[in-house]
């Protein structure tokens, strides 16, 4: 009698720490046989392609793979101001397990979850004993390296627009979002014509690099604590 295909579960996200755009959390359920094949095309953490367009080539074309032979795949967006929101609170860690936790109640039963991150979502051991939070998941597990390349591509294609929503006035953004002298020259050059931040940054991460353009945040420094 052939063995039962396991099946894993693993949760990763994309966008925790940039200044501009959304957060996004995926998970991706595979079995054994998935994940061997997965791994023969070369999924890894979608991290190790670099950046770039051809890096981005890459992950889109693993990613309609994990989509062909993925049980399961499923993500969430979390907005910049939700992120705000909670920061404040002191929260983002806890916003990030409510939404593994939604995840999982959506996926079907899985023999075991992975989760990218002990400190991150340890505590959530004691709701689903079968879940493993581990530090470089997406490293040793190819359900959370394929939950990587989900997160990471749908996180490029939001990113993607926005920029295309702010390129005929300001010019071609670079950057990724991410904390950098690009970031901070569009988000400057923002401030400096508008008065405010774009929608899509994040109040609690970018005022550092606008402060003497916009109010100061009471609470901008609170992210910089929890990445």
């Amino acid at each position: 009698m052939p063995r039962r295909a396991l099946l894993t579960l693993g949760l990763d996200e994309a966008g925790r720490g940039p200044a501009i755009g959304p957060l996004v959390l995926a998970a991706v359920a595979l079995s054994t046989r998935a994940a061997a094949a997965l791994t023969r095309a070369g999924l890894t953490d979608s991290k190790a392609f670099g950046a770039g367009p051809r890096a981005h080539t890459r992950r889109v074309e693993l990613a309609v793979q994990v989509r062909e032979l993925a049980t399961f795949v499923d993500a969430e967006i979390v907005l910049p101001a939700e992120i705000d929101a909670r920061v404040d609170r002191g929260e983002l860690n806890a916003l990030e397990r409510e939404v593994a936790q939604r995840l999982i109640e959506r996926a079907p039963r899985a023999d075991r979850i992975v989760a990218d991150g002990h400190r991150m979502f340890a505590p959530l051991t004691a709701r689903y004993p079968s879940l493993l939070a581990v530090d470089r998941a997406e490293d040793k597990h190819a359900a959370v390296a394929a939950a990587s390349v989900i997160a990471k591509t749908l996180r490029d294609d939001l990113y993607a627009a926005i920029c295309a929503k702010y390129e005929p006035e300001f010019g071609k953004i670079a950057g990724g979002g991410y904390v950098n002298d690009a970031t901070r020259g569009f988000l400057r050059a923002y401030a400096v014509r508008y008065g405010c931040l774009p929608t899509e940054a994040r109040r609690s991460w970018p005022h550092p690099y606008v402060a003497d353009l916009i109010a100061p945040s009471p609470k901008a420094n609170a992210q910089l604590s929890l990445l």
